[in-house]
């Protein structure tokens, strides 16, 4: 996802624990990961290789894991080069087109098709089956490190969001129990409603702008942001199942959150303090921590839950923030920086270090399920949420629709009723179509 993003979904790497980057780019020639394989990295004694880790995300025991057991795999040892964010993308756009690129790189998971895009990363499709070890990993970081059927990047950890709720304001609406659908949640917020009339007052607090929320109902209804075909990607909002789905975002939106939030994103004025203060009884969020920070006496009074999706026994899909590692097309270090992310994407390190040292989601549906039971039901939820994903559309020009900040104006345009559901659609889009092919 867009770097600074990252920003908010840190806090849940502390979640468990508290109580919590986009055409296609070139094959990689003969200097690629595929071509090179993993013979070899094991006899790399006396040999180092250099990695760009980012500033804030796997703490340096986390890093230190995945290094100690890469190094007793291959023999070679690590030099980690930590990066700031600020102007992150350009930093590594002009780091590959040079010839000592550093030769694994740390990038956020709705970026890789920037640098995929020019040829910078090497192609590790061949490999994928050694590196997935058998796990399903999840959709929402594997997918856009998908290019064009071609796999340029590992997932490494990930960060999602759940419903969070005060269980004593809920209780006392009369609501006991967690909803495990869409109609049993929002019966349970009209009570909560029902039973707080203030006009400030939100049984969700669901601000407009909110585009990773909202994009939950689109997925949950069948749509899509987008489709590609021929090598050419096309909006899809304007398909019968997103406008459900959008239909369905806006109704929910305007019974249950301020009329206030409406054009809104989720920081001005922050959602979590306005969850602490007793503004709202419910919120989406990406953790408990900075809820807890704003008001320590609300621990215990916290629940979670992934959000119900409109089909019984399901959860409503999520959008996944977090990073995958790729390697430099002219790193000269091939096989060594491969054997790299699989010793980052390994079941012993995910297990050990992303959920066990730093409680980041791990990288696959298998090991979220043999990790879960360890964590606090507070954690948990998070999770689960997480084992149902959709990735954003693989292409270098989703960067643009994320950082000119259109998808939270048309989110907001449908819930203030600017726009109806079909013209904003319509309208966004188009956007949709010169935007993300404009680097084809």
């Amino acid at each position: 996802m867009h770097k600074r993003a990252l920003s908010v979904l840190a806090c849940s790497a502390v979640m468990a624990l508290s109580v919590t980057a986009c055409g296609s780019g070139g094959s990689g020639g003969s200097g690629s990961a595929a071509s090179a394989g993993t013979s070899g990295a094991a006899s790399a004694a006396g040999k180092t290789i250099t990695v760009w880790m980012m500033d804030g995300d796997l703490s340096t025991k986390a890093t230190d894991a995945i290094n100690a057991a890469f190094e007793q795999a291959t023999g070679a040892k690590v030099k980690v080069q930590i990066q700031e964010w600020d102007s992150i993308n350009t930093k590594i756009s002009t780091a590959l087109a040079q010839d000592n690129p550093p030769d694994v790189l740390e990038i956020g998971n709705t970026d890789v098709p920037l640098f995929a895009a020019n040829g910078g990363l090497s192609d590790i499709t061949a490999d994928r089956a050694d590196l997935s070890a058998g796990q399903t990993w999840l959709s929402g970081l594997a997918d856009p490190a998908t290019v064009d059927g071609k796999l340029y990047a590992v997932p490494l950890f990930a960060g999602n969001r759940a419903v969070i709720y005060n269980k004593t304001v809920w209780s006392k609406a009369g609501v006991t129990a967690p909803p495990t659908t869409l109609a049993e949640f929002t019966a349970d917020l009209d009570k909560v409603k029902a039973a707080d009339h203030a006009a400030d007052f939100s049984p969700f607090y669901f601000p407009g702008q909110y585009w990773y929320g909202a994009l939950q109902f689109v997925w949950d209804a069948g749509g899509q942001l987008a489709t590609q075909s021929g090598g050419k990607w096309t909006g899809a909002l304007e398909s019968p199942a997103a406008q459900q789905g959008l239909q369905a975002w806006k109704a929910f939106e305007n019974a249950y959150s301020s009329p206030a939030s409406r054009n809104v994103d989720t920081t001005a004025p922050d959602q979590r303090a306005l969850f602490a203060g007793g503004k709202a009884a419910t919120i989406l969020d990406t953790s408990l921590n900075t809820v807890l920070k704003d008001k320590p006496s609300l621990k215990g009074e916290l629940g979670t839950f992934p959000f119900p999706s409109a089909t019984a026994g399901r959860t409503q899909p999520v959008f996944l923030g977090g990073s995958d590692l790729a390697i430099a097309t002219k790193s000269p270090n091939q096989a060594l920086a491969l054997a790299y992310l699989k010793a980052a994407a390994s079941q012993t390190v995910q297990t050990g270090a992303i959920v066990g040292i730093d409680a980041w989601t791990p990288v696959s549906t298998q090991l979220i399920d043999s990790t879960k039971s360890s964590l606090p039901p507070t954690s948990a939820a998070f999770f689960e949420a997480a084992k149902t994903s959709v990735g954003t559309p693989a292409t270098p020009g989703w960067a643009t629709i994320e950082s000119d900040k259109s998808i939270n104006t048309f989110f907001a345009d449908i819930a203030t009723g600017r726009k109806t559901t079909a013209q904003a659609a319509k309208d966004f889009d188009a956007h949709l179509d010169q935007a993300l092919n404009a680097a084809q």
